[in-house]
């Protein structure tokens, strides 16, 4: 059947069974191919639940302007999204992100904005910046501009609980034991958790916490804590959202680069497929909760995005090395 628009085609992302890391665990782990959404990411699906609510609402007028503040995948989505339904989009995003998502920004029309990269806690923080953006050119023309607002804007969360959780729990058959991923807003992790939790409460949800983030030790300790970092672009905060509020987790992982990029790496050589850092973390996060709940369960973890949009960090020899990370021996 034929789609009748690009929108039409965000969701309905098949499960892949990840071969080596079940083979390794005695678990059947499948990663979800968000990476085959339209604009490349999960974050396609975090766009459209955000821009269908912001209608219905009236938050968001025809021919107007959507602000986001976005490390990218969720600008790239807005962007595409918005231009099949004749918005404008306005993108501040951090300028560490990888030169691939910025120039596919570029590509796509975006009119993006780069920032210096500074703490949520901090004034000039990207996500601060374009709320202001926002909020100057709805006071020079009333309802021009809506700012997206991944991180709180709980339509975020609603989106993965009424699509993504309910398209995992149909394509096990209801046959899962446990759901992991990482979190940049919160949306996926406490979204899917949520269907999931619905159908089934002993299911078990898992965070996969990137180095440099604060999310493990809060659900660990009771504390915002971190320590080290990651090249993982997208995940890792240091605050909870209002996506993440209320989120039924029920173990946490801190997972370093150099445990998780090799995953991505075998992957690509042994199974074909090319994805980005985030997954990584999940993939590895999906490994210890299968060591965690033992040989013979079905656990289901994120491929975020393609690793195409990282070639020219963690999929390049020379950046990899500055870092002391894992280098591939057919990278080298």
């Amino acid at each position: 059947m034929a789609a009748n628009s690009l929108l039409d085609l965000v969701g309905n992302t098949p499960l892949l069974r990840l071969k080596a890391v079940s083979d390794l665990t005695g678990c059947d782990i499948y990663g979800k191919c968000e990476f085959l959404n339209p604009g490349g990411s999960v974050k396609d699906r975090t766009a459209l639940g955000i821009i269908r609510c912001a209608e219905q609402r009236g938050e968001l007028q025809p021919g107007g302007t959507i602000v986001e503040g976005t490390a990218g995948n969720t600008g790239i989505g807005l962007c595409i999204l918005g231009n099949a339904l004749g918005y404008k989009t306005r993108i501040v995003m951090p300028m560490n992100q990888s030169k691939e998502k910025l120039e596919q920004l570029e590509l796509l029309g975006a009119d993006l904005h780069l920032v210096q990269v500074t703490g949520y806690d901090d004034d000039k923080h990207y996500v601060h910046q374009a709320r202001r953006m926002a909020e100057e050119m709805n006071a020079k023309e009333p309802g021009s501009a809506f700012w997206a607002r991944q991180f709180d804007n709980t339509d975020n969360r609603w989106i993965h609980r009424e699509t993504t959780g309910q398209e995992i729990w149909t394509q096990t058959g209801g046959k899962v034991d446990g759901f992991i991923c990482s979190v940049g807003t919160g949306g996926t992790l406490a979204g899917v958790g949520d269907a999931l939790k619905d159908k089934n409460p002993n299911i078990k949800i898992g965070l996969a916490d990137p180095n440099g983030s604060s999310l493990y030790s809060f659900f660990t300790e009771g504390k915002l804590e971190s320590s080290g970092n990651s090249v993982a672009e997208g995940i890792g905060i240091s605050h909870i959202t209002q996506n993440l509020e209320d989120a039924s987790i029920d173990m946490a992982f801190r997972i370093s680069d150099q445990e998780a990029l090799p995953y991505i790496y075998d992957l690509l050589a042994e199974e074909g497929v090319c994805l980005g850092g985030s997954s990584a973390i999940n993939i590895a996060g999906a490994v210890l909760m299968a060591k965690e709940l033992g040989p013979g369960h079905k656990i289901v973890t994120i491929l975020c995005d393609y690793g195409t949009r990282y070639q020219s960090k963690i999929y390049n020899p020379t950046y990899l090395k500055a870092r002391n990370l894992p280098v591939p021996g057919w990278l080298r």
